[in-house]
């Protein structure tokens, strides 16, 4: 049996932006590590390596010098072939150089550690029937084609070398625009699609088969609502949801209670029912709101600051409702409830509506009134 070829690529400047609130390391490595930050991606690839540590002698790793790769497989005592010189300062052509001379090899998987922009760079040059997998080092991973942790990387490789049955499917590429995201702005989008184990326990593959990793979905839900933003009064429910969004754009937020943000910008924090009517009126208004965990109910429970006035004013088209799909699939098939004290108003609120699930992923469910 010939061995496993490992194709292997550490970006060292992934995540240095992070812990000295760069918000990511794309562009400001230099300011990072000026701020004291410390290379990190290294380390993750070991965790995920030592989940290999059994089958070493069966695999050979193809990787870059240095801190790219070869440092770390060396001092694990894994077989490692250099295919690239790096530079002692990398930068993004970097990645790319290397793993194009990985995809000469052909290896039977490309394992890197980055965050979007490594997976980006990766994306850029790598052929479109390699099999890759992300062990996550970055400030910003939405891409769905990292491991959950760097362990979890390390086990889905360790299945594949176990002779496990690993599927195969198409992962987004995923990243923020980290320039407009440090001035207050934060734009995703996809740029792509890579070939990942499709090992739902442990690959970030939020729409698979309703299995969630509640962070990672709720960064994934916060991407999508805020990408949809627009220059309207967004009155900001209760809840750990609508939470990740406000972390997402970097605002404090009030957990059990109800916010205003225009422009991506917090107007004002904890209103009461008779703030939020008057700061409201002959506004352009949405509101974002989650459901209970449980229960189902979306109005009514929690936030009795949304009076029956201030609904009306708003109407059900602007009402957003984000969820994930494992706070749906707890409901079995019960609707969401409405209860605002107004059964006129809970009547007319009542139907199907569009749920935020994920990053332009949504899904379809229904919202009834206590007495249906």
């Amino acid at each position: 049996m010939g061995k496993f070829r490992l194709g292997l690529i550490i970006n060292p400047l992934a995540g240095l932006g992070g812990s000295v609130a760069l918000k990511g390391s794309d562009g400001v490595a230099a300011e990072a590590l000026a701020l004291g930050a410390q290379p990190k991606a290294g380390l993750r690839m070991h965790t995920a390596l030592e989940e290999l540590l059994e089958f070493k002698d069966r695999i050979i790793v193809y990787t870059a010098s240095g801190a790219m790769g070869e440092d770390v497989c060396r001092a694990m005592g894994f077989e490692t072939e250099i295919c690239y010189q790096a530079p002692l300062n990398t930068e993004a052509g970097d990645t790319k150089s290397a793993v194009a001379e990985l995809c000469k090899l052909q290896p039977d998987l490309l394992l890197f550690a980055g965050g979007d922009g490594t997976a980006r760079d990766v994306y850029a040059v790598v052929d479109e029937q390699q099999v890759v997998l992300g062990v996550p080092a970055g400030v910003k991973i939405h891409s769905g084609v990292y491991g959950i942790t760097p362990k979890a990387a390390g086990i889905v490789v360790r299945l594949l070398l176990q002779g496990e049955l690993v599927s195969l499917m198409e992962a987004d590429v995923m990243d923020i625009d980290e320039a407009a995201f440090r001035e207050g702005t934060v734009r995703a989008r996809r740029f792509g699609e890579m070939r990942v184990p499709a090992e739902p326990r442990y690959v970030q593959a939020v729409k698979m088969g309703g299995k969630e990793v509640d962070e990672l979905v709720l960064a994934d839900i916060a991407a999508e609502l805020i990408d949809e933003m627009d220059d309207s009064l967004y009155i900001m429910g209760s809840g750990s949801t609508v939470a990740a969004v406000m972390q997402e754009l970097g605002l404090d937020n009030t957990l059990l209670g109800v916010d205003l943000v225009q422009d991506r910008q917090l107007m004002a924090s904890d209103l009461t029912a008779a703030q939020l009517l008057e700061a409201t009126e002959n506004q352009k208004v949405k509101l974002v709101i989650t459901l209970i965990g449980g229960q189902g109910h979306i109005l009514g429970r929690g936030n009795q600051q949304l009076s029956p006035a201030l609904i009306r004013r708003i109407g059900k088209d602007n009402i957003v409702i984000l969820a994930t799909k494992t706070k749906l699939k707890a409901l079995e098939g019960r609707p969401l409830i409405v209860d605002s004290g107004d059964p006129e108003l809970d009547k007319a609120l009542s139907g199907y509506y569009r749920i935020v699930t994920g990053y332009r992923d949504y899904v379809m469910y229904q919202v009834a009134n206590p007495s249906e």
